[in-house]
């Protein structure tokens, strides 16, 4: 059995490992990231050329089960995965970290998009620090220059490219983060707003942890929904039962149906 991933998450690399070598398992990457942690298995880096290629690379490659394990705001490459299941008729899940949820204490400001992050600033008031953890790409959404007196920590795996803000500090780093080491980077650096995406996880949570305490508001972006009719789940294990679960049907129909095969078709 072929299982095709599309992957940079932590929890893609962690169904990787739970498939491999069990299983064919090749991940895609999309190769944003200079240095990417690489996981078990076959590793592609590259786009597909949009549904159309992606499809007949699902055909050529012969995958038998296409696990969309993208970042929760990879909405682009979560359509073209769905176009190009449907067309080359192979089973698509999506794998999806929970989203994170405001606990008593938080100042949440929600918003549905980048502008409208960098609209929510303009409404803070005093809040002039930014810690800004949206990644590197879409940062000319804080560029223009009605911000201009804000300054800007933005922390990403790589350096951004312009344009960004005018006023902006850039640290380099990778998660997981602690709760003391967020807690220290908030008082060093004044902060007095974070702005973040809802990517969900445990690796970058402690922010919002060490923004409650600290009493600072978190301007948080909601994340795109997964495309209508896909199946979702929330954990590697459960994303590597449902590939198991496709394996033994194979199994069975390789075997007649009765489910008295000799079990070649699960790998």
């Amino acid at each position: 059995m072929h299982v095709l991933i599309l992957g940079g998450t932590t929890e893609s690399r962690r169904l990787a490992e739970l498939l491999h070598p069990r299983l064919r398992v090749t991940t895609s990457l999309a190769g944003r990231v200079a240095r990417p942690v690489l996981p078990p298995g076959e590793v592609r880096v590259g786009g597909f050329g949009g549904a159309d290629g992606l499809a007949r690379r699902l055909r050529e490659d012969r995958v038998d089960a296409l696990v969309d394990a993208t970042h929760p705001f990879a909405a682009a490459i979560s359509r073209n995965a769905a176009l190009a299941a449907a067309t080359a008729a192979v089973p698509l899940l999506a794998l999806r970290r929970p989203s994170w949820a405001p606990v008593p204490g938080d100042d949440w400001r929600t918003v549905g998009t980048l502008a409208g992050a960098a609209e929510a600033l303009r409404g803070l008031g005093g809040a002039r620090r930014v810690f800004l953890t949206t990644g590197r790409m879409g940062l000319a959404a804080f560029a223009g220059p009605e911000l201009d007196r804000h300054w800007f920590l933005v922390r990403s795996v790589d350096a951004p490219e312009p344009p960004y803000p005018a006023r902006t500090e850039t640290l380099l780093d990778r998660g997981p983060f602690t709760l003391d080491g967020e807690r220290e980077l908030l008082r060093h650096h004044r902060i007095d707003v974070v702005v973040t995406k809802d990517s969900g996880g445990a690796a970058t949570a402690p922010k919002l942890t060490a923004a409650r305490e600290a009493g600072i508001p978190v301007v948080v972006v909601r994340r795109p929904p997964v495309p209508s009719g896909v199946t979702v789940v929330e954990t590697a294990e459960d994303a590597a039962a449902w590939v198991a679960h496709l394996s033994e049907g194979a199994g069975e129909e390789a075997g007649g149906g009765d489910g008295s095969g000799d079990g070649e078709g699960s790998g």
